[in-house]
């Protein structure tokens, strides 16, 4: 994205669309060319024809090409709207969860607690974060979502041609994600596969929740069982077939094992028992992540789990060796 027309109203910019800018629709190019605007009122000045593609008003679902030249009006971005600067323990912990950088991609450990961008209450997510770290960078984008809880291998595009590519590559179901997860009880082995539609519902409060409804999306999630802790716990690996909001954690729910340490969906009694184990955080975690990328090398990802769940699920181990022990 380039900037041209130095003789025009200092108010007004003249933008050239780039090489790896093309095919993207105009709303979500101005939403990188005006950080901070919100959206509405980006909607606001498409609908006005106060945004021109080569001298023509444009639709907010309009496509641009390289060469393009793109006229956005003058706005003013109120300072209150910026997100705040990412304090340095911040910065030291991201630039050390780094998993994979190249020029176009970055793979990153995500930890627990950070949303994944601003807003709703939030004023830095993880990619304002990444903005500031690489403000030379001029495109930065997430290529899909973990919930706020969730830690664990997340993507971003360093390039709109790999931001693209990954998109299809998720549409087509070729990106493979695994998760691990902590979930209440003992879950059997035979019950590898759950196909259970899901549904988005709102609370009077405002407060998102998901639930297994028959007019539903359909949704599938693979488990696998890697290690019991007796008729108390059970970590699973969870393979998300379908990418449905909450899906790991309404089907596991829905099994009757719900996710331990997840306040929307498992009991704050079972909760309350597993913080003296040392859970005191959602216990799903991204763990692995594979993909092809655009020269047909294959991208493998591995998460490290953070030390206080895994020492965690070494305390339910020795608990259950002891009760055993002391059965026999």
């Amino acid at each position: 994205m380039s900037d041209i027309n130095p003789s025009a109203s200092p108010s007004v910019r003249f933008v050239e669309v780039e090489e790896d800018q093309a095919g993207q629709r105009i709303d979500n190019f101005l939403r990188t060319a005006l950080k901070g605007v919100p959206k509405s009122m980006i909607y606001r000045i498409l609908r006005k024809g106060e945004v021109r593609v080569n001298k023509k008003r444009i639709k907010p679902d309009g496509r641009i090409q390289a060469g393009d030249i793109v006229r956005i009006p003058p706005i003013r971005v109120s300072e209150r709207g910026e997100a705040p600067l990412v304090g340095q323990g911040l910065v030291d912990a991201l630039e050390g969860a780094i998993l994979y950088e190249s020029d176009a991609l970055m793979v990153m450990n995500k930890p627990s607690g950070l949303a994944v961008h601003g807003g709703s209450g939030v004023n830095l997510g993880l990619i304002e974060a990444i903005r500031q770290m690489r403000p030379d960078a001029r495109f930065l984008e997430l290529v899909h979502r973990l919930d706020r809880d969730t830690s664990g291998c997340i993507m971003i595009a360093k390039k709109r041609s790999m931001l693209r590519h990954m998109h299809e590559a998720l549409r087509q179901n070729r990106v493979n994600k695994v998760y691990h997860a902590l979930v209440q009880g003992r879950w059997e082995t035979r019950d590898n596969r759950v196909e259970a539609p899901l549904r988005k519902n709102e609370l009077k409060s405002g407060e998102r929740i998901v639930k297994v409804q028959e007019d539903g999306k359909p949704s599938i999630t693979l488990f696998k069982v890697l290690r019991r802790f007796g008729q108390t716990a059970t970590l699973v690996e969870a393979k998300p077939v379908t990418g449905r909001t909450h899906q790991i954690r309404v089907h596991s729910q829905f099994m009757g094992h719900p996710i331990i340490g997840d306040d929307k969906y498992c009991s704050d009694e079972v909760n309350r028992q597993m913080r003296d184990v040392g859970v005191r955080r959602l216990f799903l975690h991204s763990a692995r992540l594979s993909v092809d990328l655009p020269d047909g090398e294959r991208l493998e990802i591995s998460a490290p789990l953070e030390a206080p769940l895994v020492e965690a699920t070494e305390r339910l181990a020795n608990q259950h060796n002891e009760q055993e022990y002391g059965q026999k």
